[in-house]
């Protein structure tokens, strides 16, 4: 199994990239969110990689975090929903945006990505609302930052590998956002809060204040699964 792929980008189109690794061209099927999110051609990157075998096709679809990896994972397993359907929802929502959509029933915004009807959207969030919160809970620790990438020496002359000094990129705003959540979930089900409760909790403040840190958001959450004073 294919788990990631680190080279040199060759070609970009809006829902592949062709990577050289050490002088092997893999073609990655990627989303468009994360086809614009990758750098020029020449430059090197890095993507996590999922691969689908079937008799007489072998096909690598790439993802810039783990977190997103695992959403495309469940995705699949839905019936109805292929790789192709899978890309269209992540590349709409991103990871964030589909776990904080499955965690409130909102099918409407699944419905937004192209090719995605309202009945198998529906279905999605359906299928997915008990099996998401343990995804979303895992998102602290299943998105990496790649940082800096620095190729063998042997990568090709179109490798251009950073200087042996160069910081590790910081963490980025989807990665904090995702540490946050993560662990605020968490802290919420360790208070007694079932997941599916916590899930939208969390979905529903990250929603209103996405940059918000953990003890905002644990904060905000509580607020949200107090009991409402109907008298």
């Amino acid at each position: 199994m294919i788990g990631r792929l680190a080279g040199t980008i060759l070609h970009r189109a809006p829902d592949h990239v062709l990577i050289d690794v050490r002088g092997v061209g893999y073609i990655v099927h990627v989303s468009e969110r994360t086809a614009a999110a990758l750098p020029p051609v020449g430059q090197a990157t890095a993507l996590y990689t999922d691969l689908l075998v079937r008799e007489d096709l072998l096909q690598l679809f790439g993802f810039t975090s783990m977190l997103e990896k695992e959403w495309h994972r469940l995705l699949t397993s839905v019936q109805g929903i292929g790789a192709k359907a899978s890309l269209a929802i992540l590349g709409t929502l991103g990871a964030e945006g589909l776990g904080r959509a499955i965690a409130l029933g909102d099918w409407a915004s699944v419905r937004k990505a192209p090719g995605v009807g309202p009945k198998l959207a529906q279905r999605v969030v359906l299928e997915l609302k008990d099996r998401a919160p343990a995804v979303m809970a895992m998102g602290g620790s299943l998105t990496v930052d790649t940082g800096d990438l620095v190729l063998p020496d042997d990568a090709g002359p179109a490798a251009t590998a950073p200087a042996a000094s160069a910081k590790p990129a910081p963490a980025s705003a989807a990665t904090l956002s995702a540490s946050a959540t993560a662990d605020a979930m968490s802290a919420l089900t360790n208070l007694g809060y079932g997941p599916s409760e916590a899930a939208a909790a969390v979905a529903t403040v990250s929603g209103r204040d996405p940059g918000a840190a953990t003890a905002t958001l644990i904060r905000a959450a509580l607020r949200e699964l107090a009991p409402k004073d109907t008298g």
